[in-house]
């Protein structure tokens, strides 16, 4: 008999469980929430929810699952879930964020806005007067603008959605829904790729057949008991681990712990010996910045002529290596690609290269890459060369071995489990009509050159005439490099409209904002664990809605009925009736599995998670093992079928900055370019240990990251000295786009000629009649600029700039990132 259910369960078991939960189904009119937990827990221990709450209201968030406790209505504390193995400090700061000071209270106009109408005094956005509004008021402005918009100009006038993390929870996704709104009426502008990996998820394409930096890695348990050494290039994952998509198990930070405490072999590449780094033990290896391809180069180069590169494998599985082979020896420009030309480049001494490309041959080696190194100008080629080294050495799906790219990101590598997965609310299908997304990156080049042409991977874009942007779920005046150039760009589009809980920078420069609720305030489901998807989490609402904010799906569905779409938009459905609706979806996914799930009012009323069980084979997955043990059968989403180490593919559009082999590219800004006489230092945006992005930068968490109340700059010792500055001096870093006023930290533990913002810090302009005001808090993109990474992916340059940095001795500046705007 076939097993439908999991191993040792037998059919007559089955059918006792089912009966048993048929007369639990009444438990919860009985007993408390707890008592349900352990009633179904008894009836079906398959159910590997054992971990009730205890103490408060079970809900979580992307930097864990949490339960919060509550008294007389307001939040006061919070305790993680019993079964996160390393609990994130940020759940902390989730009182904060209900009760903080700068929450929007009620929806507000901007005053030259409402009193003139669309287009009014676009210059005095971010100074300009608020005005309270009725709710009723608010949803007939925006409701009517779409329509105006829609019918005037047609869907590619309004720019809708933000790309960023938003909150987590898969009803109240606010972007989907803002989506799944503006597809019913009538279709708007999109966008394509992301911020975070923009470059790398291009190219990847072309070089391995999927986006890569988003799949699932070699399983942890695999690496822990087969990698001999592991090179971590450009990550920080003691920072990045904290969080996740969508609610992190942490897993990976178990596995690096692991790695330590074997007494694996670690070397990290970075300008920055990293804390995290030094809690594995690792060597520091600290190229200049942006050079890593160059360095990559020298290292495939030492591989090639100590023939210490997997021929064999290089014939089977990749295509290509010919036309790399003639250009690391340098047939094609009469440079060869040495470690000592690579030196010259990347300052890390030639036999320190020659040894790494040694001892990654004669190892096990598992090389996990971060993504910072590929938001870079020409930001293609360090990853498609990491690739390249990885197929030289061979290892490419062998136990511990070959390459990852999101071993820092969210728990990759962590076992997938055997269940059901939730799906989201749908953004619907769009219109015919509906126009060409444009890059993420590009947005403010949109804003302001409608009917310019770009190119992009392979075919053209052309900008529409943008006349709204819709924000809802991002802060893009903090993300979105070159702040001061955006700032400009927005002047452009009649109206911005925003849906936020705080006051952001962003909702400072919008026309229309609407107080929407925290995640804490609203009933709602996530899954744990992002690869893994090991855990179903409730998230039961906390606290009512505070001052006048109102959950995104209902915003939303009062535009959609003015606009005559609600049923459509709605299906009939609520908030408890979509949620049961997504649950018996994956409850159904999981008996297929042979994983039997309770009831969903038996769920939701139990205060408990669903946690998933892990199938033994899972924990010992390999990265393309099937590709490496039958390339004929399992061929990658190539052209060839194979790793494109020279791709036609990107040779056929004729790409001057991304051609179709990978090589060293210099930089529009580096050390090496002539800016960098006037701006010597380099910069590293790196992602800040405490905050996600910009979320949390308005709680008490700033206390252990702020110097003298605004973000901090990491500069070495030597570079301090000679600009007599130290630790805990105001500085003012700038260059011609911009300045900041930022907080010195002095440190050896960076090299010298590079400083290090983390992102993230929301904007706090002095003097906006000023075209590049000093920002008081010390928003990093004040500095960026805003081009593409080449015409292949047009992704963001955000980790780059050269900048110089002097003491501050100007006038007291108070910091105003997180005030409320007068009127508001």
């Amino acid at each position: 008999m076939k097993n439908n259910v999991l191993s040792g369960l037998s059919r007559r078991r089955f059918l006792q469980l089912g009966s048993t939960l048929l007369a639990a189904s009444s438990l919860d009119l009985l007993f408390s929430p707890s008592a349900v937990a352990r009633a179904v827990s008894q009836a079906m221990p398959l159910f590997a929810a054992l971990r009730p709450a205890k103490k408060g209201i079970l809900t979580s968030a992307h930097w864990g699952a949490f339960e919060a406790i509550v008294e007389q209505g307001k939040m006061v504390g919070v305790q993680p879930v019993q079964d996160d193995p390393a609990p994130n400090e940020l759940i902390e700061m989730a009182p904060w964020q209900v009760h903080a000071a700068n929450r929007i209270t009620s929806p507000v106009v901007r005053k030259s806005w409402l009193e003139n109408g669309p287009g009014s005094r676009n210059d005095l956005r971010g100074r300009d007067e608020w005005v309270k509004v009725s709710w009723e008021k608010a949803i007939q402005l925006v409701s009517d603008e779409i329509r105006r918009l829609q019918s005037a100009y047609g869907p590619s006038s309004i720019y809708a959605g933000s790309c960023g993390w938003k909150s987590t929870g898969m009803l109240h996704n606010c972007r989907a829904l803002l989506h799944r709104l503006m597809n019913l009426s009538g279709g708007f502008l999109s966008y394509s790729g992301d911020y975070s990996t923009g470059a790398a998820q291009v190219i990847m394409s072309h070089v391995v057949g999927s986006t890569e930096v988003y799949d699932q890695q070699t399983t942890w348990p695999n690496v822990i008991d087969n990698s001999e050494l592991v090179v971590l290039w450009g990550c920080n994952p003691y920072t990045t681990l904290k969080n996740s998509w969508n609610v992190p198990d942490h897993v990976g930070l178990e596995g690096f712990a692991a790695l330590a405490k074997k007494g694996t072999r670690i070397i990290t590449v970075d300008p920055i010996n990293n804390p995290g780094s030094k809690q594995l033990n690792a060597e520091w290896i600290a190229p200049h910045a942006y050079t890593d391809a160059a360095m990559l180069l020298g290292i495939a180069h030492t591989l090639l002529s100590e023939k210490l590169h997997d021929e064999a494998f290089l014939q089977r599985y990749t295509t290509g290596f010919a036309q790399f082979r003639e250009s690391l020896l340098g047939e094609h420009d009469g440079v060869a690609k040495t470690a000592e030309w690579a030196s010259t480049i990347c300052g890390v001494e030639a036999e320190t290269l020659r040894q790494l490309a040694r001892d990654m041959a004669k190892k096990r080696t598992m090389i996990m890459a971060g993504w910072g190194i590929q938001r870079q100008h020409h930001g293609e080629q360090p990853h498609w060369l990491l690739v390249t080294v990885a197929a030289m050495l061979g290892q490419i799906g062998l136990p511990g071995g070959g390459f990852g790219f999101s071993y820092h990101y969210s728990s990759g590598g962590s076992p997938s489990a055997k269940g059901g997965i939730l799906s989201g609310i749908s953004a619907g299908e769009a219109p015919q009509n509906s126009p060409v997304p444009v890059p993420v990156a590009r947005m403010a080049d949109c804003l302001a050159n409608p009917g310019k042409t770009i190119d992009y991977n392979g075919r053209q874009v052309t900008y529409p005439n943008v006349k709204m942007v819709y924000v809802a779920g991002g802060n893009p005046l903090v993300h979105q490099q070159d702040t001061n150039n955006l700032r400009q760009a927005m002047q452009h589009p009649e109206t911005i409209i925003v849906h936020e809980p705080w006051w952001t920078s962003t909702a400072k420069f919008a026309d229309i904002v609407l107080p929407c609720t925290t995640s804490y305030e609203r009933n709602d489901m996530d899954m744990g664990g992002d690869y893994s998807q090991r855990y179903v989490f409730p998230m039961h609402q906390c606290v009512p809605p505070q001052h006048e904010s109102r959950n995104d799906f209902d915003i939303f569905r009062d535009i959609a009925a003015r606009l005559g779409v609600e049923q459509a938009f709605t299906e009939g459905r609520d908030e408890m009736l979509w949620l049961k609706s997504m649950y018996d979806n994956m409850k159904t996914q999981a008996r297929n599995a042979g994983v039997p799930l309770p009831p969903f009012d038996q769920f939701w009323q139990s205060n408990n998670y669903i946690r998933f069980p892990v199938p033994e084979e899972n924990k010992n997955w390999i990265r393309f093992a099937d590709f490496r043990a039958d390339p004929l059968l399992n061929p990658l989403g190539t052209p060839s079928g194979r790793i494109e180490i020279f791709s036609r593919s990107v040779a056929k559009m004729n790409y001057d900055d991304c051609p179709g082999l990978p090589g060293w590219f210099p930089p529009h800004e580096w050390r090496g370019s002539d800016v960098a006489q006037r701006y010597p230092l380099s910069l590293n945006s790196s992602h800040p240990p405490h905050r996600l992005h910009s979320q949390l930068d308005n709680t008490p968490l700033r206390d252990k990251y702020a110097v003298s109340n605004r973000e901090a700059i990491l500069i070495n010792t030597q570079d301090a000295a000679a600009r007599k500055i130290q630790s805990g001096d105001l500085v003012r870093a700038y260059n011609d786009r911009g300045q900041i006023l930022v907080g010195a930290l002095v440190s050896d533990d960076i090299r010298p000629g590079v400083v290090r913002v983390c992102e993230g810090a929301w904007y706090d302009p002095a003097d906006l009649s000023e075209p590049k005001t000093l920002c008081k808090n010390g928003s990093v993109n004040c500095l960026t600029f805003d081009i593409g990474s080449s015409r292949l992916a047009q992704a963001n340059c955000g980790h780059m700039a050269q900048l110089e940095v002097e003491k501050y001795c100007g006038e007291e500046q108070k910091n105003t990132a997180h005030s409320v705007p007068f009127g508001a």
